[in-house]
């Protein structure tokens, strides 16, 4: 009988539902200065709130019950998060909330973000396209530039199942491989964030849609790309062996003006730390970290748009060459022979 008892006290204890606990959550931009703002959240007052502004139709909650979480405090956590790659547990602690509260949080953020601002798109339209090439070629002359193109890898962290060693890059750590494409002003135009870490830039650019609109569209440019990459009518890469004047004259404009993806990544992973080495990796699965990735990508082009400051940068983020393409697929060694005759010829 006393057995029985204390067995429905037990019983009781573990169905008694706990006291929900709710946190301070003091409004963060009003409490600190604007310098401190930027080392946080790596975007300053005005440029949160107007994103704030895009994103409250995905994150403001129908009613007030629960407590529930402003949009401004879902922005600012996903925010802390790109900007310091931190533990779920420490954002829970800056912001006043759970750490389960802060993974749904983060996870309805990050969706929104690449759903709704949008901020990347190839120029496809001619008057896009001679403003593009012309903001290019006042780089260092290089004509009928479209674009710039490359790939870098963002470190994740090891992946569970049969899938995992083909996320092994060439480096030696798990990681997702990115392709993307960029303009004059280091805005990202087309970015490709689905492939793991062992994947060549050129397969991944055979698989593209960047790729098959560039084989298929005739237009009148090309991209720039490194040797990692064949070259293509559509696609000019550098000359492993210059040997007259005007080749080398050709190389030196072509990298100055592929400098521009280089570039463009540098700034992407100094604003943005969790996708650097030295922010550790993404503790994600690996389809999760590619949509961290895109939306990243998109806040860059966000911050590009409002021609934000860029943050210091440092000399590990300088972006160091693939490996190179030694495929048979190399049909536009023809049309850059021409541009050297025609462009760079003294």
């Amino acid at each position: 009988m006393a057995a029985y008892f204390l067995l429905g006290i037990l019983k009781e204890k573990a169905t008694r539902s706990r006291p929900r606990v709710f946190r301070d959550r003091s409004r963060v931009l009003d409490t600190l200065d604007d310098d401190s703002i930027i080392r946080r959240y790596r975007l300053p007052r005005h440029a949160i709130f107007k994103l704030i502004d895009l994103l409250k139709p995905y994150l403001a909650s129908e009613t007030e019950r629960s407590h529930a979480l402003s949009p401004e405090t879902q922005v600012l956590i996903a925010l802390r998060f790109y900007s310091k790659g931190s533990f779920f547990t420490e954002l829970a602690d800056l912001h006043g909330v759970s750490q389960s509260t802060v993974s749904r949080v983060f996870t309805r953020t990050n969706e929104a973000i690449v759903k709704q601002l949008k901020l990347i798109s190839f120029p496809k339209a001619t008057s896009d396209q001679r403003v593009t090439k012309e903001a290019f070629y006042n780089i260092s002359r290089f004509p009928k530039v479209l674009g710039c193109i490359d790939g870098t890898l963002i470190p994740i962290m090891r992946p569970t199942g049969d899938e995992e060693a083909v996320y092994v890059c060439r480096k030696g750590f798990h990681a997702v491989n990115v392709q993307a494409v960029c303009d004059a002003e280091l805005r990202f135009t087309s970015v490709v964030s689905k492939w793991p870490g062992s994947t060549h830039d050129s397969f991944m650019l055979q698989n593209s849609k960047i790729g098959q609109y560039m084989e298929t569209a005739g237009n009148d440019g090309w991209l720039l790309g490194d040797s990692g990459y064949a070259c293509r009518p559509w696609l000019l890469t550098p000359i492993v062996n210059p040997t007259t004047p005007s080749e080398e004259c050709y190389n030196t404009a072509h990298c100055r003006t592929r400098n521009t993806v280089e570039r463009a990544f540098g700034l992407l992973k100094s604003r943005f730390r969790c996708l650097h080495k030295s922010g550790g990796c993404l503790p994600f699965t690996p389809p999760k970290c590619h949509q961290v990735v895109y939306a990243t990508c998109q806040l860059h082009n966000f911050c590009i748009s409002l021609r934000l400051p860029a943050p210091p940068t440092q000399e590990d983020l300088i972006q160091e060459d693939g490996i190179a393409y030694l495929g048979p697929l190399n049909d536009g060694l023809k049309v850059r022979q021409a541009v050297v005759n025609n462009c760079f010829s003294k």
